[in-house]
């Protein structure tokens, strides 16, 4: 489930202490967590019957950007991603001699939430959101303060004249940069504003923060990852229209892409540290293969058959940089 606690410590074959003990460390999206924990309970626990060399498995999500920064330092071993790696990601890990290999493990929708009370609220536009979380909506306190920027953007306007409780990821977020380009970056570059949200919301860098904060006010705004949103409670899961109608988040419009916040979920894998540590190996061949099913079982939409066999190859054959 994807409120599981982040494993700071470890995830070992018998016990974390006594013997010899390999490692694998594991941080970024928190969105991509509860993936990596599911794997590594499942690696972890075949590890174990196989009668192999125990192995301790650390994983924890403090967001994609500041992921990127330990895994371009070269402290971790593989970062989980909710959103691309940037250029200038790519240029610090370059700098620090850091090779990775970019897999791409399942797919995501980022939804758009309100809490069940708020009735009035069941699509909204691209233009919708650009008024009510863009960077020109700053000091809108009320839905209906965003309609004229709505109209005025392509978007359908006649907001409810209610309060806007607004929160979100924070900008160490993959979700936030996904979010960014998705549903923001478009209209902001027509406007010659800048590629970022309003900076007066409450943001988090966790999922669940984000979902209460949902469940805690009668006409909030929020946006979190489809797993999340699926199993909140007292949540209504907005539906999205980029100018073929109101479309909503599920496992078939996300995968076909239909969803207009659609998106790839990653993992990429320091290859000089695969190259030496055959833990490592065993835990990302573990990843994309029995236990790749986790990314459903925590709530995200799998890749299809191509795609993975796609990503299979790419970590086969070890290929180097971005797909």
């Amino acid at each position: 489930m994807p409120a599981v606690a982040a494993v700071t410590a470890c995830l070992a074959l018998t016990s974390c202490g006594g013997g010899s003990t390999s490692s694998v460390v594991v941080s970024g999206s928190s969105t991509v967590e509860p993936i990596s924990i599911a794997v590594a309970e499942f690696f972890t626990a075949g590890n174990e019957a196989e009668g192999n060399e125990k192995v301790s498995v650390s994983v924890d999500g403090p967001g994609t950007g500041d992921g990127f920064e330990l895994f371009c330092d070269g402290l971790t071993d593989i970062n989980d991603a909710s959103s691309k790696i940037k250029p200038e990601q790519i240029e610090a890990c370059e700098s620090n001699g850091v090779e990775f290999i970019e897999l791409p493990i399942g797919n995501d929708g980022i939804v758009m939430m309100t809490s069940e009370s708020n009735t009035a609220v069941k699509c909204l536009s691209t233009g919708d959101i650009y008024a009510l979380a863009g960077p020109e909506s700053q000091g809108f306190e009320t839905w209906a303060e965003a309609d004229e920027l709505a109209t005025e953007v392509g978007g359908q306007g006649d907001l409810p004249d209610a309060p806007l409780d607004l929160i979100g990821p924070g900008e160490e977020s993959g979700t936030y940069v996904s979010f960014v380009e998705l549903a923001i970056e478009d209209i902001a570059e027509e406007r010659g504003q800048e590629l970022q949200t309003r900076p007066d919301y409450q943001a988090s860098a966790d999922d669940n923060i984000i979902v209460q904060g949902v469940q805690g006010s009668a006409t909030s705004l929020g946006w979190v990852g489809f797993a999340f949103a699926r199993e909140a409670e007292d949540v209504t899961m907005i539906e999205v229209d980029d100018g073929d109608g109101c479309v909503a988040p599920t496992e078939t419009t996300i995968a076909d892409g239909t969803y207009p916040l659609s998106r790839p979920l990653f993992i990429y894998v320091n290859k000089s540290v695969a190259a030496e540590n055959d833990s490592l190996v065993r835990f990302v061949d573990h990843y994309l293969g029995e236990a790749v099913d986790s990314v459903a079982d925590v709530g995200y939409v799998a890749l299809s058959d191509t795609a993975l066999a796609e990503t299979r190859e790419r970590w086969q054959s070890r290929t180097q940089g971005a797909a």
